[in-house]
């Protein structure tokens, strides 16, 4: 009996919700995976008509006009026809149907097309694959356009591209009958159609189905929403044999429609043909009659290569065969290698149509997993079900114990008698948990149904998969490319998956893969397993600390983490939960501090020199030195017990043959070809051997990471590709996770604590580890617990897919507002009492603070047209011009009083203390909530009675008051965020938890990274997995505008500076960071400049950037110059492609060059012979990260600015874009460093976006070593003036702290010297950040420390005031007890900051007193003949 509701669907169906309902489901596959191999995507824009016009040759007329799409501008698609005599693929059957069938992206399936083709006699079907569409960025390919031009019937599959849709919709008039379209984009899936039927959609037409097909699709659903799109699937299954209830012709093409679809979807040379021979009936008005069988494939099955009697229907069912005595008797005669039964057992989701179409890589899959000691549970799927395999056929130990007591509540749909319980999943289909392909177009939409599935079952989620799309060459070459980025990477991450390893890729058309990333694969299932596997007292957990530079107090510090407190923190919550960390978390006086220190001297270089042997001499008489008072040795080790907790000394002597027996023959030899016996880098005692060590607390070992260049050399690593870590690095990773049988530290786990180390860093793939990249050899099966901050979802990105890091995230310090100090709060005073009474008398004191504090750089005094600079006023100032000046003064103050910095650090597991949590808010809601307000807030951390009468009165109130104003509601609703956050933020100690979780092999969910401020809640609470966005989606609407209005910004302050002149070029920073916390404001800032704008597809998608016509811009097109961070370049490759695309396309545009400064310049390269004259976007070598500046700066080893500039030009000389190899051929990164100099010559401003409070342009070393560095490139390329200097190039830099979904916020643009008075005035000369961060103990000193290296670097590429200087000098150096505390807590760090003073006068820009130098240098000698006096004694 069919019941009226699924007849009412069937209705639905017939008149006009197909396009719809296949809209949300129109990929069950990898269809949307980009093919890289082809560069040709990209059609020639026209635009000035509104329809696509085909371009045919002289030989064959064609008039053809396709509507374009909504959302794009026109798209010129060039068509050359050619006539059948030419086209060689012309059958010459008699009569013969000509049916035309593109298979997309599933290349690996053209010969089962083939081999379907040529069974049949009386059908001449031409075969394209996705890399067969287009022959060139404008042209189709011309074999497939004549074959259009003859086809009767055209079938095209997983047609995804954009470009490659827009090319197959220009030729589709052409074909004369019915056209089916399978799981493609949108825009294809409208033009299915045929007899009666086709999907085409009404203008306005709202996308999805309305209540009546939601209703009837639950019949086919658990209801539930996660499960809709297979029921989608289940609905297009039983679809034609419901229809024979429906009357009418359009119900008989819609059955064809379905059948042939089902016989596709089946797949099969078998089902081909059967689709064939229906199409070809159909056309030919035959007699259909009894269709043949379909060759079915169940939905869901089991399978193995030493089964050969079909397939298992639940993995209960393929389990018990897969234990029994009959397998192994089977695998022995077959000599199959079966892993042990107690072995790992991982559910491994895989594709049901590679199953049916028998891809050959997924027994070789099964295969290896057996063989390297996994028990694989292979269940293929259509793609869009795998959470309903978690849910209702998995389950776990955890989850089995939380059912017991009651913390696990399963799902109905639990099918206990069909469901077996494993230690890992592996996926490897990548997508989304739910919805697999489909879920794609909604990414993130039920992110909490994957989490609840996922954290229930508490075992590692992984993607393994090989390359569908990209040969294994080009993934040597270039690493994974376009959409499968996203597929493996960006969606999965959003679900929480970790260790993505790629397997294999294209050999031809067949999918091959690599034995050795299978046994990588099973290398790092195993690591997870066995940790949880080991009871926790026995467990050998590593934790590694950084050092990095060195000689500066950099050990145990990372950005905004206080490293020390956090140890305490770990240690003593891990002796809580079971392990063994020794005596440390019992005695009173042990602490991280002194941990800390320890490390500090066993990473000194004299130490290192006199061998593993020493060190613990070395220690003891470093303690008595503490005890005595010695300045230059932290105090914290003058405690009972030197404050160690029993921490011992583990450290080894390694030789260079047995690291060779560790590593192997493959990759030493390419440490011993990098590093002769002259030259073996850092970490090498005076004998020669690799120095490992560390401190042992109970299990754990606490070590610093290696310096990963060398002193004096800091580029040498990164320089060049093929050279590898040095070998002491090599060393302490090898031997940390070798077994202690084998002369290891015998590690489990490695913790890295704080952001951020270097192993994922080292050279190797760009995305998607291999044999050779350095971190994939050094990490092994280590399962990497890397403790990350929770605003930096950018180089975390690098640790999660280069380093094998599952992130654990930690919040950012409380917020701090500068207020004002010393003499600016004076002259707030002066000015407050002016403005009331206006005596003159006061102006001249106010003038002089002014004068001292450099404000009048900032808000000049102007009389008679020009800044006034003499240290006196004169007598016959006006009152009004005074008067002007002083409320701009007050309004600068304002401005400086109200700024944000971060207070001090945070330490790991902590809860914020009730004054933290005041700061917090203060800076989330500006300053705006009342001191009651505050109370109520705060409650929420306190007695829930409090907020339970609180609740009450809330309710009575609305009770009796339902005619509120809409500003009592709004705080209301102002006050449950309030609550919200202190909520939120009191989750810190969730962090540990996390850690703990880790520890236990479990799973850490996701949560996306960001700072409270720019992204709100989402990003609470922190302890999370953290991930970044869809790269397909940027730059989002609001980030658009936003974006769009910077642009205008700059220009105009560019056009107010320069009498009107438009800068013809613009050099604009785009870095990961800020593009993934500003949602694309860089991109969009590019995009504005130019003069462009984004278009989307159907699902969303961004996949163009076109040009806006000159008559609607109004102004001429900016020339950009886009210098892109190599995370940038590595994690947004789509968003290169786009923007490549666009400058090739400006760059040919028929405009005139004074208003197209991009064909200007392009045209004068090209007059000179250079190639790829429109190439705009550089970066680092490809594979390689970072200008190098800040290392030179670091060490000193510069000469003057414009080496500095140089540095950075030699380091970002390579292009890339669709046109250099990143669209899957040739090499990805190509050196031109004519482009890049024409460009540097033409800059007259850079652009630099800054997204948060906590990384400010002072802040960090990456500001001036890049941006500012790219800034003086352009300078020492600009001619000498009759004045004998170079042209100065402005630095416009954009604070964007604001939340990215209010658009309408403004967004100051100011200059780089404006920013840096106001960065250095609210921190480092600000006593209220100083004493925040000296309080923190050596990690604050280290930060004031590098804020000091960052001026000298700000100083050489832009400008630091004088007074900047002197007051630095003041607050730090020349402060006896500030100075006192600085040394005892870290002495290297204080030495540098004293250091950095001098070599400031040193170099020119600091002009300091003979007094002020004469107290700098006897606190340098100090330090020096102390530090000196220590190192000669291990010499």
């Amino acid at each position: 009996m069919i019941s009226s509701k699924t007849v009412l669907a069937l209705l639905y169906l017939l008149f006009g919700a197909a396009p719809q309902l296949l809209k949300s489901c129109s990929s069950f596959s990898p269809s949307i995976l980009r093919n890289p191999k082809k560069v040709v995507h990209g059609v020639r824009i026209a635009t000035s008509k509104q329809n696509v016009i085909l371009q045919s040759s002289p030989t064959r007329q064609v008039d053809a006009t396709v509507k374009a799409p909504e959302k794009s501008s026109n798209h010129k698609v060039i068509v050359n026809m050619h006539s059948t005599s030419d086209n060689k693929n012309t059958s010459s059957k008699n009569n013969a149907l000509n049916l035309v069938l593109v298979a997309g992206f599933e290349s690996f399936n053209k010969d089962l097309y083939d081999s379907a083709a040529r069974s049949l006699n009386d059908v001449n079907i031409q075969v394209f694959a996705d890399n067969e569409i287009r022959t060139s960025t404008t042209e189709v390919n011309p074999i497939l356009a004549q074959a259009m031009k003859n086809a009767d019937i055209f079938v095209g599959s997983l047609i995804f591209d954009y470009d490659d849709a827009m090319a197959v919709e220009s030729l589709l008039p052409h074909v004369k009958g019915p056209k089916l379209l399978f799981e493609c984009s949108t825009e294809l899936m409208t033009h299915n159609e045929i007899g009666s039927f086709n999907m085409k959609t009404s203008d306005g037409q709202e996308v999805g189905p309305p209540p009546a097909i939601k209703a009837v699709l639950s019949t086919f659903t658990s209801g539930k929403e996660e499960d809709r799109v297979s029921g989608y699937v289940k609905l297009l299954k039983v679809g034609p044999s419901l229809l024979k209830f429906v009357p009418g012709e359009k119900a008989s093409d819609l059955k064809v429609w379905l059948e042939a679809y089902r016989y596709w979807n089946q797949g099969g040379a078998t089902n081909v043909k059967h689709m064939v021979e229906l199409l070809r009936k159909w056309y030919r008005n035959e007699d259909i009659g009894r269709l043949p069988d379909l060759v079915v494939t169940p939905d869901i099955g089991l399978l193995h290569p030493i089964h050969d009697h079909g397939f298992f229907l639940s993995p209960k069912q393929f389990l018990e065969w897969r234990l029994s005595d009959d397998c192994a008797e089977v695998a022995a005669s077959k000599k199959f290698a079966l892993a042990p039964n107690d072995s790992p057992r991982c559910a491994l989701l895989l594709y049901r149509k590679h199953v049916i179409t028998g891809q050959k890589y997924i027994m070789d899959l099964i295969t290896q997993m057996e063989a390297n000691g996994v028990i694989p549970i292979p269940i293929f799927i259509n793609g869009v079900e795998g959470h309903t395999i978690v849910r209702d056929l998995l389950t776990s130990e955890h989850e089995i114990r939380g059912v017991k007591d009651g913390s696990v509540v399963r799902e109905d749909s639990f099918q206990s008698d069909k469901a077996v319980t494993v230690d890992c999943i592996v996926s490897t289909i990548g997508f989304p948990l739910v919805g697999g392909p489909a879920g794609s177009f909604e990414a993130g939409r039920n992110v909490a149904v994957a989490q609840k599935l996922l954290r229930d079952m508490n075992v590692p989620y992984v993607i393994a998969s090989p390359l569908l799309l990209q040969n294994i060459p080009q993934w040597k070459q270039n690493g994974v490319l376009g959409l499968q980025s996203v597929v493996l990477y960006s969606l999965p991450e959003l679900d929480g998956a970790i260790d993505t390893v790629i397997l294999g890729g294209l050999v031809g058309d067949k999918i091959a893969l690599i034995n050795e990333r299978v046994r990588k694969l099973v290398e790092r299932i195993k690591g997870w397993v066995n940790l949880r596997r080991t009871p926790k007292d026995d467990r050998k957990v590593a934790i590694m600390l950084y050092g990095f530079p060195p000689n500066v107090g950099a050990v145990g510090t990372a950005a905004l983490l206080d490293v020390p407190r956090s140890l305490d923190n770990l240690l003593r919550r891990m002796h809580q939960e079971g392990y063994d960390v020794g005596d440390f978390a019992t005695d009173p006086d042990a602490c991280g501090e002194s941990l800390v220190a320890a490390l500090t001297i066993l990473s000194e270089d004299s130490v290192i020199a006199a061998g593993a042997d020493k060190m613990n001499d070395a220690l003891e008489k470093r303690i008595e030195r503490a005890k005595r008072g010695d300045k230059t040795t932290p105090e914290t080790l003058a405690k009972p017990g030197a404050g160690l907790g029993g921490a011992k000394i583990r450290a080894m002597n390694i030789q260079y043959d047995d690291l060779e027996k560790v590593m192997g023959n493959y990759m030493s030899k390419k440490v011993r070809r990098a590093w002769s016996e002259k030259d073996r880098g850092p970490g090498l005692s005076s004998k020669g051997e690799m120095v490992v060590s560390g401190l042992q607390v109970g299990n754990v070992w606490i070590t610093v990471q290696p310096l990963l260049g060398v002193e004096g050399d800091p580029m040498r690593l990164l320089f060049q590709r093929n050279l590898t870590p040095h070998p002491q690095y090599c060393a302490c990773y090898e031997f940390m996770g070798l077994s202690e049988k084998k002369g290891g530290i015998g590690a489990q786990t490695v913790i890295h604590l704080g952001m951020h180390g270097t192993v994922e860093w080292l050279p190797g793939q760009p995305l998607g580890n291999d044999r050779q990249s350095w971190s994939d050899e050094l990490l092994g099966g280590l399962p990497n617990l890397y403790v990350y901050a929770a605003n930096n979802p950018s180089e975390s990105i690098l640790a999660k897919r280069r380093g094998y890091g599952t992130l654990i995230s930690y919040n950012v310090p409380p917020y701090g507002r500068a207020g004002l100090y010393l003499e600016l709060a004076n002259l707030k005073d002066l000015l407050n009492e002016y403005r009331t009474s206006e005596s003159t008398d006061l102006r001249q004191s106010i003038w002089s603070i002014c004068q001292r504090c450099g404000i009048d750089n900032e808000v000049p005094l102007v009389i008679s047209g020009n800044a006034y600079k003499e240290s006196e006023l004169p007598e016959n100032i006006l009152s009004e011009i005074f008067y002007t000046w002083a409320k701009d003064v007050g309004n600068y103050l304002e401005l400086l009083q109200e700024r944000l910095f971060s207070s001090g650090l945070h330490i790991l597991g902590s809860k914020p203390s009730e004054d933290d949590l005041r700061s917090y808010l203060s800076a989330y809601f500006k300053d705006t909530l009342s001191e009651e307000e505050y109370k109520i807030a705060l409650q929420s951390i306190g007695s829930k009675n409090e907020n339970k009468w609180w609740d009450i009165l809330m309710f009575l109130k609305n009770l009796f008051h339902d005619r509120r104003d809409e500003s009592s509601r709004e705080n209301e609703a102002r006050m449950a965020v309030a609550k919200e956050v202190v909520s939120l933020l009191s989750r810190n100690t969730e962090e540990l938890d996390s850690v703990m979780t880790g520890l236990d092999g479990g799973y850490i969910p996701p949560a996306p990274g960001g700072d409270l401020l720019r992204d709100g809640t989402a990003v609470l609470p922190t302890g999370r997995n953290i991930h970044a966005l869809d790269p397909y989606r940027m730059p989002a609407e609001g980030a658009w505008i936003r974006g769009r209005k910077i642009a205008e910004d700059t220009i105009q302050q560019h056009l107010i500076k320069n009498n009107g002149a438009y800068p013809e070029t613009v050099a604009c920073t785009l870095w990961g960071l800020d593009t993934i916390k500003t949602r694309g404001e860089s991109i969009a800032i590019v995009l504005a400049l130019v003069g462009a704008k984004p278009i989307k597809e159907g699902t969303g998608r961004v996949v163009r950037f076109d040009l806006i016509p000159l008559d609607e811009l109004k102004r001429p097109r900016i020339d950009v110059l886009a210098s892109l961070s190599g995370i940038f370049r590595d994690s947004f490759a789509n968003v290169v492609d786009l923007l490549d695309d666009m400058f090739e396309r400006c760059a040919q545009a028929d405009e005139p060059i004074e208003m197209n400064f991009i064909k200007k310049h392009a045209m004068e390269l090209e007059s000179e012979g250079v190639e790829r004259p429109a190439a705009r976007l550089f970066s680092n070598p490809p594979g390689d990260y970072g200008s190098m500046v800040n290392e030179v700066v670091g060490t000193g080893d510069w000469q003057d600015s414009e080496s500095l500039g140089e540095t950075w030009k030699g380091r970002n000389v390579f292009s890339y874009g669709r046109n250099e190899g990143s669209g899957g051929q040739g090499i990805s990164g190509t050196a031109r460093p004519a482009v890049l100099d024409k460009l540097l010559s033409s800059t007259e401003r850079v652009i630099q976006e800054i997204d948060s409070v906590e990384y400010g342009l002072t802040d960090i070393q990456e500001y001036y070593a890049n941006t500012g560095a790219m800034r003086k490139a352009a300078e020492n390329r600009k001619a000498v003036d009759s004045t004998g200097k170079k042209k100065k190039v402005a630095l416009s830099v954009v604070e964007a702290f604001g939340s990215p979904s209010d658009s309408n916020a403004k967004v100051p643009v100011r200059d780089v010297e404006d920013v840096l008075r106001l960065e250095y005035r609210s921190k480092l000369l600000n006593p209220k950040w100083r004493d925040a961060m000296i309080n923190q103990g050596s990690g604050g000193a280290y930060e004031v420390s590098q804020r000091m290296t960052a001026m000298v670097g700000w100083a050489a590429t832009a400008k630091v005031d004088k007074f900047v200087f002197d007051q630095a000098a003041e607050r730090y150096a020349l402060d006896e007890e500030v100075a006192r505390k600085l040394q005892k807590a870290n002495p290297e760090a204080f030495k540098n900051v004293v250091r950095r003073l001098l070599e400031a006068s040193g170099r020119g820009m600091w002009n300091a007193d003979d007094d002020t130098l004469r107290k700098l240098r006897e606190l340098y000698s100090d330090a020096d003949d102390l530090i000196e006096q220590v190192d000669s004694l291990y010499n």
